[in-house]
């Protein structure tokens, strides 16, 4: 039985971009956009969500980071991002959530 979203919440993690490089070169690094909320979009691709994913993918919300952001991470290893695994992929936000 799949997590819910707000069990997924829960499991929202810290790395720094040395540390999610590696899932870049195997292709299972999945940045999320700001504006969406981490949990939810996980929750969204754990359940296959098919038809809502593609919408994400299609309006540039989610996918594969850009050679420039990359770049830019590139330039400092010890950034912070939020992260999430949903096997195989990792899916990542620049903006740290808020934690009460």
């Amino acid at each position: 039985m799949l997590p819910s979203k707000e069990e997924m919440a829960l499991t929202i993690d810290e790395a720094e971009w040395s540390c999610l490089r590696a899932h870049l070169h195997r292709g299972g690094l999945i940045l999320v956009d700001d504006a969406l909320d981490l949990a939810e979009t996980a929750h969204k691709v754990a359940t296959d969500d098919v038809e809502i994913i593609q919408q994400l993918v299609e309006s540039g919300m989610i996918g594969k980071p850009s050679d420039s952001k990359i770049r830019s991470w590139e330039d400092d290893q010890h950034k912070k991002f939020a992260m999430l695994i949903v096997s195989p992929y990792v899916l990542f936000q620049e903006k740290m959530p808020t934690f009460h």
